[in-house]
């Protein structure tokens, strides 16, 4: 059998390569694609897998647009780190799902469930219909966070977060009036947990906020510079593999 896995974590991607290794030799991962963009490029392109591996959330967006730009017929294993509401509409339409960190025995459970398709309709009507259900949860995101202060928890509101970035391994948040606030959640996990329409991960340490930017550079080898209202700890580059989807994120 043939998979595509569509995940963004480097990690990620290697300890879900090498559970697949152990779970089923005969499982053959024939790409790895890190962003919408190129998934919607490999898809539109090449044959279909017999079955995908996609997170839910990705650095350029919900891979649920994906869907919206090529057409995917194949079963997929959807994964995802915390959204119950998608954990549910999983269990409730037969589409299995990957919560993360993945586990042998879940991963061999998936598979074994995906081995019992056979027919291509069905596997096309389950997909729409875990599609459309997923539809009405995809827009639960964050509206604010509670931000350790002290002796306090200090409420923020996401909108007045103009980015977030990593620095030695620590998340901080940094607000349009530049105060800067830590936060225990890793990157990865606050890119899944903001509205992808107003936030957009440009790099592996910068998450930026949509009305945030200045003025936007062309840079070198294919890539774009963006300034800030608000004072940066570095430059911020945009890598070249997000450039296409981080202008479409922009434009829309």
């Amino acid at each position: 059998m043939k998979t595509v896995i569509v995940e963004d974590e480097f990690i990620a991607t290697q300890a879900l390569e090498r559970l697949i290794h152990e779970v089923d030799k005969d499982i053959q991962v024939v790409a790895v694609l890190q962003s919408v963009e190129e998934s919607i490029e490999w898809f539109s392109q090449n044959p279909a897998p017999d079955f995908v591996f996609m997170d839910i959330h990705l650095g350029d967006g919900s891979s649920f647009s994906i869907f919206d730009k090529t057409n995917i017929t194949c079963p997929i294993i959807f994964t995802t780190a915390y959204d119950e509401y998608a954990l549910k509409a999983f269990e409730l339409n037969s589409i299995d799902y990957l919560l993360k960190p993945i586990i042998q025995k879940d991963l061999e459970r998936a598979i074994g469930k995906f081995r019992n398709f056979t027919s291509k309709s069905d596997n096309t009507d389950m997909v729409a219909n875990i599609l459309a259900m997923l539809q009405q949860t995809k827009d639960i995101y964050k509206s604010h966070f509670l931000i350790p202060y002290k002796d306090k928890l200090q409420p923020l509101a996401v909108d007045k977060i103009a980015f977030l970035y990593s620095e030695f391994k620590i998340a901080k948040i940094t607000t349009f009036d530049g105060q800067a606030f830590m936060v225990d959640y890793s990157l990865d996990e606050l890119s899944r947990q903001l509205d992808p329409s107003l936030f957009f991960r440009v790099n592996r340490q910068y998450i930026i906020a949509h009305k945030a930017i200045k003025d936007i550079s062309i840079w070198f080898g294919g890539k774009l510079s963006v300034n800030l209202y608000v004072p940066t700890p570095e430059k911020i580059i945009v890598s070249r593999a997000r450039v296409p989807g981080f202008k479409e994120w922009y434009t829309k």
